[in-house]
């Protein structure tokens, strides 16, 4: 406690603490999401879970809330453009900015990995069949596969910005045609024109945060130490239809809801697109893998939400609880998000073992009954698990700039950089994409294990030489 005092009464004045709720929120609804929606039963003796709401179907329309994905990649394009431009101010390069921000993203993930492996590993050891191993794991990290697209975002952050300063409201604008014309080959073929929304959509929200970073500097840069070079550059935006800066008053967020939510009906209730904004079973398209313009819509609808209640959350966080309260989450947040499921895996089968494990029918009233036990049990869970592993996250150091340097150093650098972030996307993206029913001694694909280690482990090396003068 006494530590989140002192990071509270050291918070800049014009830091923006709604993105820091935002974050915090999302992650804890994606949290309690997931654990409330799924039904635990037996499958040929073991226990399995999925999703309630193929059963719930009254619940549909909530999920346009529930879904909060689009919230962290809106939070994660604010944060990336924040620290992206302060690095340069810093003198810094782009590189040592995707270095640095590496070991927030990669080192809690390294953990998990390693501690499930580790774990399924022993399994297989003590006897334990190697395709039920692998089921265990996959669902243990069902997590990773948002992060296949936060860790493409954030790669691209530098190139991206850069668009964004260059053209502006334009960019989320074509990324979302994009998107329209993705679900064109999924509604009518080839359905592989979709494939690309799995990127395009993210990547259009996270340059809407872009836009909302560079729309509140502007209007806090009269009080700000900015320099005349920065207030230069954040005028940019004035020039052009698509170049103005992000409107982030309420009367903004009202037509954004209100237009956000009258597409959102049309595209679901008289179009073609299913209701539910998270995976269905059954349904023929899912608006959430990959993004659908549906989505899109949703993810409008919802910064309109934000933005009207941007102002009043902003005073409410000026006071000390609650403003410690949400920085305690955000020193953990990546810990809980990743965590949580494993922490379902190990209460389920602590349950099953001593053979009091509830598989009440869904929507009955003992299952209803039993929601409140279940998430209590599994916040405890999780509370454990971020008290061993949560400390990982909470000591990433503070980046630092690196020393001037010759262009064949930078060029290597750089190079070096992108091929560690190339071999944890390929890690992570092999293990999402290998079925959960295959044998895998380690409960992770091989090839996945060891193209997402050498790429956490060159970044590692990287961030152990930043600070070295070239």
């Amino acid at each position: 406690m006494r530590r989140l005092r002192q990071l509270a009464q050291r918070t800049p004045p014009g830091r923006e603490r709604y993105i820091d709720l935002l974050r915090a929120l999302a992650i804890t609804m994606v949290v309690l999401g997931h654990w409330g929606v799924t039904v635990i039963g037996y499958d040929h003796g073991r226990p399995a879970g999925h999703s309630a709401l193929a059963d719930l179907r009254w619940a549909w329309p909530l999920t346009w809330v529930a879904q909060v994905m689009p919230v962290f990649f809106l939070v994660g394009g604010y944060a990336n453009a924040a620290s992206l431009t302060s690095r340069r101010r810093r003198g810094g390069s782009a590189t040592g900015w995707l270095v640095d921000r590496s070991a927030r993203l990669i080192r809690p993930t390294t953990v998990l990995l390693l501690v499930l492996a580790a774990g399924a590993g022993i399994a297989t050891l003590r006897g334990a069949d190697a395709a039920q191993v692998r089921e265990v794991i996959w669902f243990a990290t069902i997590p990773l596969w948002f992060l296949v697209a936060y860790v493409a975002v954030v790669t691209l952050t530098p190139p991206m910005y850069a668009l964004h300063r260059r053209f502006g409201l334009a960019v989320p604008v074509a990324l979302v045609a994009l998107v329209a014309l993705g679900d064109l080959g999924r509604l009518l073929g080839p359905a592989v024109l979709a494939d690309g929304n799995y990127l395009l959509g993210w990547l259009a929200v996270h340059q809407v945060g872009f836009a909302w970073y560079d729309a509140a500097r502007a209007d806090t840069r009269r009080t700000d130490d900015a320099t005349a070079a920065d207030a230069d550059t954040a005028d940019d935006g004035d020039r052009g239809l698509f170049r103005r800066r992000l409107p982030l008053s309420g009367r903004a967020g009202a037509i954004l809801l209100g237009g956000g939510l009258a597409t959102l009906v049309l595209l679901t209730v008289a179009g073609p697109y299913p209701v539910a904004m998270l995976h269905v079973p059954g349904e023929r398209l899912d608006n959430a893998a990959p993004p659908s313009l549906a989505l899109m819509a949703a993810a409008a609808a919802q910064l309109g939400l934000i933005l009207l209640l941007r102002r009043p959350a902003g005073r409410w966080l000026r006071r000390s609880g609650p403003w410690q309260a949400v920085l305690a989450v955000n020193a953990v947040v990546l810990t809980l998000f990743l965590w949580h499921l494993t922490a379902a895996v190990l209460l389920v089968g602590l349950l099953d073992a001593l053979g009091v494990l509830p598989t009440p029918p869904v929507g009955s009233a003992a299952w209803w009954a039993w929601r409140v036990p279940w998430l209590l049990a599994l916040a405890a869970v999780l509370a454990v698990l971020v008290a061993i592993f949560g400390p990982v996250e909470a000591r990433t150091r503070r980046p630092t700039a690196t020393g001037p340097a010759g262009v064949g150093r930078r060029r290597l650098r750089a190079g070096l950089a992108l091929a560690g972030y190339a071999g944890v996307l390929v890690g992570l993206l092999l293990n999402s994409l290998t079925p959960k029913e295959g044998p895998e001694p380690l409960g992770l694909p091989a090839p996945a294990l060891v193209a997402y280690l050498a790429g956490a482990g060159l970044l590692r090396l990287l961030r152990s030489g930043r600070d070295r003068p070239g």
